[in-house]
């Protein structure tokens, strides 16, 4: 009798707590689908009238492609037209994906009418903006900045004055905390800085390769945009078997023809641009000219090497060398990463969305979604290439170290050159 009981007590609390799960589920399913607006169909009038005859399927399959293509030449357009209007481009994406992550917590939220939420968004948008961007300002614009004295000031307290900002923010958040909403509006508060840390954060750092060379930003971007399109091609003719449950239309073997593709790419592309001193530089800003300079002798990274193969691949190939750049042995760890690593920052943005139940991010673009569908990716290789940068290939940067002499006192500079003569004498490098 004891027994049939406890039983029975189980039961009834599994039945219960079922019940009330299925409540629960019903009415966060009902909240968020009533404040997410379903996704609407921007595609161009001629490409529907185009392309009306046409299955979904392979209407989606051109509208993605011709955008594709569309985005791609105008990229290639910006990089021709030289790394300041990289910068902008930068910044203008990290502002509409902000936008978009922001936007989907202010539907959801929105009918709480929480006070300040979007104003104090965008005001730690500026705040953010401004301190990493100064710090690019005060690392790569040292001799810009020691001809005016505004910008003087701005750079030696240039971190109190962000943190002044910040602090202004936080204090209005407080004094704006509503009896019954406190909950909600710490999650937005946290919403909002979680955004700024995944898009803010990882923009800056694109910022910073960038002036590392442009090719530390034009191939990290390629090859996730080469892993994007063929992983795509290959689960699209060849997809049979899914690879993750939180991206139904993702398969293994649009996964696999999309690693091995960019590996490819990678190692041919990286060849190609290591031969240009205009990829390989660092983008310096020339003094005398007032314009970014990206003139230098390319490091040990860019130049031509002989590499003897393994005993193994000589039998196979007949070749007992190859002449490769190094940076061709890199492009396949960063291609590595790329498609295999990369595309989880697509799954966790796919996490998201489906959490909210929306499709997309945004319908910016016609085919492929919000600004931030296209970019969730890219973001992730961003931290990752500039890691691998700091860690295995760059080393003192000179400029760098001119910059913060010139900024020091005529005696402290005096003392410095003093010393680095005494040095290179006892080397053997200066006579005199």
């Amino acid at each position: 009798m004891l027994m049939l009981y406890h039983r029975k007590n189980r039961t009834n609390k599994q039945k219960f707590s079922e019940t009330e799960g299925d409540g629960e589920a019903e009415g966060d399913s009902k909240a968020d689908a009533s404040e997410v607006p379903p996704a609407t169909d921007d595609t161009p009038e001629c490409l529907n009238k185009a392309l009306q005859g046409l299955s979904s399927r392979w209407k989606n399959w051109w509208i993605r492609g011709i955008l594709s293509l569309t985005m791609i030449t105008g990229f290639s357009l910006l990089i021709y037209m030289g790394p300041i209007m990289l910068i902008p481009l930068v910044m203008a994406i990290q502002i509409k994906c902000f936008q978009e992550i922001i936007i989907i917590g202010y539907r959801v939220y929105h009918s709480y009418d929480l006070p300040w939420f979007r104003t104090l968004s965008w005001y730690f948008l500026v705040c953010v903006n401004y301190f990493f961007y100064g710090e690019t300002l005060a690392d790569y614009f040292g001799v810009l900045v020691q001809r005016e004295e505004p910008l003087q000031f701005l750079v030696r307290y240039h971190r109190f004055i962000s943190f002044t900002l910040y602090l202004t923010g936080f204090c209005v958040f407080v004094l704006s905390l509503v009896k019954k909403h406190y909950r909600l509006q710490f999650y937005m508060f946290a919403w909002t800085h979680v955004t700024l840390l995944i898009v803010v954060t990882q923009s800056h750092l694109v910022i910073q390769n960038l002036f590392e060379g442009l090719i530390w930003f034009i191939f990290p971007v390629s090859t996730v945009i080469c892993n994007d399109i063929m992983a795509y091609v290959f689960g699209f003719f060849f997809g049979r078997t899914p690879l993750i449950q939180l991206s139904p239309k993702k398969t293994w073997e649009g996964f696999i023809g999309g690693f091995f593709s960019t590996v490819i790419f990678g190692f041919i592309f990286a060849y190609l641009l290591a031969q240009y001193q205009y990829f390989v530089c660092p983008v310096e800003f020339d003094s005398e000219t007032n314009r970014f300079a990206v003139d230098c002798q390319p490091s040990s990274v860019f130049v031509l090497q002989v590499y003897t193969l393994p005993a193994i691949v000589q039998n196979v190939t007949r070749w007992e060398t190859v002449t490769l750049y190094p940076f061709q042995i890199h492009s396949i760890s960063i291609s590595s990463f790329a498609s295999l690593i990369g595309p989880f920052g697509g799954f966790f943005a796919s996490g998201f969305k489906r959490a909210f139940k929306i499709k997309d991010f945004a319908d910016t673009i016609p085919g492929h979604g919000g600004i931030m569908d296209r970019f969730d990716c890219q973001y992730l290789m961003a931290t990752f290439v500039h890691v691998y940068l700091t860690s295995f290939i760059r080393g003192p940067n000179p400029s760098k170290v001119l910059q913060q002499l010139l900024v020091l006192h005529p005696e402290q500079q005096l003392s410095i050159f003093n010393a680095l003569r005494s040095h290179l004498r006892e080397k053997g490098v200066l006579t005199e």
